[in-house]
């Protein structure tokens, strides 16, 4: 009977490469602190020998599985997709892979996500919460780092990144006042839930009103979607209700809300203003041009993968939770510039 072979390992590739098993597991790790020619041999060693990293090994050796997991509302929302897509990179840079899992805005699934999943597959958790309010949040007991994306729960021990969505929905109202709106109205917010981000843009919107502004200016819509929000404005347009601005607490709402626009042959901008949230990359190509509040979805993965990696590899698991606010800024297309002459 012949003799098994056994799998190459670090040492074989780092031999064939004419490197350290260092530089080996730093190529693979992604780390950026290797030179462009060492990479392509260490790389090409990996191929020529079949190599595969032991993640057991590896386990074992550093007492952590090296994986993050990243738990939003819905992939197919392209401000998720992104997101997802940027975490990944982020903890590829720190030498961790990250597991993208969907909520679907379920409570049950965002406190399990709270819980850390209740396995020991990730070392830390990402979360987006939709469902949860300040006390369910507050009140988690997690056995691995946890950081929430979104705004700062009161009293919670938790590490956030927070976007300063009040202030950005004043100044996306401002902006539409700004430019000759006197009828806005806020689509995106259910006032029986005051919490999360689409209450706290409506809050924002009713800001910038000042004694103008009343709950009745704000609509609700049960999802972020671009069939929502053109709905919206069908339903709108038939109860025969005022307005010449919409501001729309997501994108996709707002591109929903330029197609029924159009089907209703209603001008964009001059008789109706819109305006979107996110800065999604398909409000550049939308007829009118989609004007929106952008966020810099690149700074919030890299933010949050620093955050909850940082708190996996210190020894200070009960240092004081951290709150990075991301900065954010109003892209003024189109769909609200009104046209002179």
């Amino acid at each position: 009977m012949a003799e098994q072979q056994r799998p190459p390992s670090i040492k074989d590739v780092a031999e064939r490469a004419g490197v350290s098993w260092k530089t080996v597991s730093n190529v693979m790790n992604g780390q950026v602190n290797v030179r462009p020619q060492t990479r392509l041999r260490v790389e090409q060693a990996i191929a020529d020998l079949g190599y595969r990293r032991s993640t057991a090994g590896r386990q074992l050796r550093y007492g952590r599985s090296f994986i993050i997991a990243l738990a939003v509302p819905e992939l197919t929302t392209p401000y998720f997709g992104d997101l997802a897509h940027q975490v990944l990179a982020a903890a590829i840079e720190r030498g961790y892979t990250a597991l993208i899992t969907e909520t679907g805005g379920d409570a049950d699934r965002e406190r399990a996500a709270l819980r850390g999943f209740d396995t020991q597959v990730a070392d830390g958790v990402i979360l987006s919460p939709v469902s949860l309010d300040g006390p369910s949040i507050a009140g988690a007991q997690s056995h691995v780092p946890l950081v929430l994306l979104g705004e700062r729960v009161a009293g919670s021990p938790l590490d956030h990144v927070i976007y300063d969505n009040r202030r950005a929905a004043r100044e996306a109202t401002e902006h539409v006042l700004t430019e000759g709106a006197q009828h806005p109205l806020f689509v995106g917010a259910n006032a029986e839930h005051r919490y999360g981000t689409g209450w706290l843009r409506a809050e924002g919107f009713l800001d910038a009103l000042g004694a103008r502004g009343s709950e009745e200016l704000v609509v609700s819509s049960p999802r972020y979607s671009r069939a929502h929000g053109a709905q919206v404005v069908r339903e709108l347009h038939g109860s025969g209700r005022r307005f010449d601005a919409l501001v729309c607490a997501s994108d996709l709402l707002a591109v929903g809300a330029l197609h029924a626009l159009r089907q209703l042959d209603q001008s964009v901008p001059d008789q109706v203003q819109v305006i979107g949230w996110d800065g999604i990359d398909e409000g550049r190509y939308t007829h009118p041009a989609l004007s929106t509040v952008q966020l810099d979805v690149r700074a919030v993965a890299r933010t949050a993968v620093d955050l909850v990696i940082d708190r996996i590899e210190s020894a200070e698991r009960e240092a004081p939770s951290a709150e990075v606010v991301v900065p954010h800024r109003l892209i003024a297309r189109a769909s609200t510039r009104i046209r002179s002459g």
